[in-house]
């Protein structure tokens, strides 16, 4: 036995099941309507698509509203060096509120501070 026999299982042609010709195994006879997903499946997989593209918009959301709170954060932290350098330099601060500290437009429903 060499080892090109062992690969005749994995040949592709007609196998057993196949064998139109063999008079033991009958033909099979497939209803079509009995295959098919029917309503049911086009209503769920409706449903699923349409599941994934609103946790597709949100999650887009969420992301942006967390990189614009990064970029203030860093507006931020820039304006308040900006400040400790102009403080160690001698010049007096204007005391006025940057725009940073300020809350964003429309951050109403976070009550948690910017910084």
């Amino acid at each position: 036995m060499n080892w090109l026999s062992s690969l005749a299982p994995l040949t592709v042609g007609p196998g057993p099941v196949d064998d139109p010709g063999d008079p033991l195994i009958p033909p099979i006879e497939v209803d079509p309507n009995s295959v098919t997903p029917g309503v049911i499946g086009f209503v769920a997989i409706a449903l699923v698509t349409i599941a994934a593209i609103l946790l597709i918009i949100d999650m887009s959301r969420r992301v942006r509203r967390v990189r614009y709170r990064g970029e203030v954060r860093e507006q931020l932290e820039a304006e308040r060096a900006e400040a400790e350098l102009r403080a160690a330099s001698g010049e007096g601060a204007d005391g006025a509120d940057s725009a940073a500290e300020r809350r964003v437009d429309g951050d109403e429903q976070d009550p948690r501070p910017v910084a």
